[in-house]
């Protein structure tokens, strides 16, 4: 297997190093053939390190700075003028050879801007779709694009996302035809916008994706397919509805504990089967969001993630890396562009 490096925001996020820190160690010790470069302030990352293996900590090479780009700073203001800040030096570190991908838990508008303008779109691609997966019924995750990067997007957009989400979902899933779907407001070919519409067939007519049809938000943890495509403005509340929704069954849960024998009796009994279920939709358990559509692969994690969801954004990376995800949506895309075409 081939040795890859990424590159990681040590600062970045609400917690910065003492939690990127420490997860970097853990996945350095679930991948043996990764290395990582940690971007930020020496000072603050070093005493996090003083433990670390000998071979672990051989893997790791410090990239020093003290600035970093705050999570409310506008996306065209660190693009400008946070050129010295972790999250950008990470992206640098790509761009130049250096790694293979990065990782970072920083402020998503900053993160899109300067890898876009860093790293540069692949051919046929106009903007970066923002992804991630979420649990099914069946068991298998569900991609979901895009989560808010794009906040409208016109047909040829949805097309582009869909292609990205169908490659993404063979590369990193195995799953063979996978089947994608436009998020819309009813199954009926006759409902949606202007632009699901069209969406919808250019997808009809493209016999190299699985195109499914559409789906309503009721069925998004159906399993019935295999990535959802919507813009990001339906996408980021679909989103945040559902970690929402998370939230309340843990507070129902907690109140019925609190009420008469017979609700805390059959509480306790359904305790270990619900919890089991928050924990599939707990963030921290899917954390880690692509943005597709670079020629390198970029991953962003939740701003507030723990040691462990971090660790899920950085194996993400690492395995996008691996398979090189990048290449792979510019052939596919490539191909469909041609047959369109010809």
């Amino acid at each position: 297997m081939t040795n890859l490096t990424l590159a990681l925001d040590a600062m970045g996020g609400d917690h910065g190093p003492q939690v990127t820190v420490p997860a970097a160690l853990q996945a350095l010790r679930l991948h043996p053939k990764l290395s990582l470069l940690l971007v930020g302030d020496e000072t603050q990352i070093a005493p996090y390190l003083s433990s670390a293996e000998t071979d672990v900590r051989s893997r790791i090479t410090l990239v020093h700075t003290t600035e970093v780009v705050r999570m409310d700073d506008k996306p065209a203001t660190a693009l400008r003028h946070a050129k010295n800040s972790s999250m950008r030096l990470a992206i640098e570190q790509v761009r130049d050879g250096k790694a293979d991908g990065c990782v970072s838990a920083g402020n998503t508008g900053a993160l899109m801007a300067m890898a876009k303008v860093l790293l540069k779109m692949l051919p046929g691609v106009d903007r970066p779709a923002l992804v991630s997966s979420l649990p099914a019924i069946n068991g298998k995750p569900v991609y979901l694009l895009d989560l808010g990067a794009n906040i409208q997007c016109d047909y040829d957009t949805l097309f582009q996302f869909a292609v990205m989400g169908s490659v993404l979902s063979e590369a990193i899933d195995k799953v063979a035809k996978p089947k994608v779907a436009l998020l819309n407001v009813g199954i009926e070919e006759c409902k949606g916008n202007g632009d699901v519409q069209q969406a919808a067939q250019l997808l009809l007519h493209t016999p190299q994706l699985n195109y499914a049809g559409f789906i309503e938000g009721d069925e998004i943890y159906s399993g019935k397919v295999d990535v959802i495509v919507c813009d990001g403005f339906v996408g980021n509340i679909t989103l945040k509805t559902s970690e929402g929704i998370a939230r309340l069954l843990v507070h129902q849960l907690k109140q019925g504990l609190a009420k008469g024998f017979m609700v805390r009796l059959l509480a306790r009994l359904l305790a270990p089967r619900i919890q089991k279920v928050l924990n599939q939709m707990n963030p921290d358990h899917y954390n880690g969001a692509s943005l597709l559509g670079l020629r390198a692969v970029v991953v962003k994690s939740h701003g507030n993630a723990d040691e462990h969801a971090y660790i899920q954004a950085i194996s993400l990376a690492y395995t996008e890396a691996k398979r090189r995800l990048p290449e792979m949506i510019k052939d596919r895309l490539e191909s469909i562009l041609l047959d369109i075409n010809s």
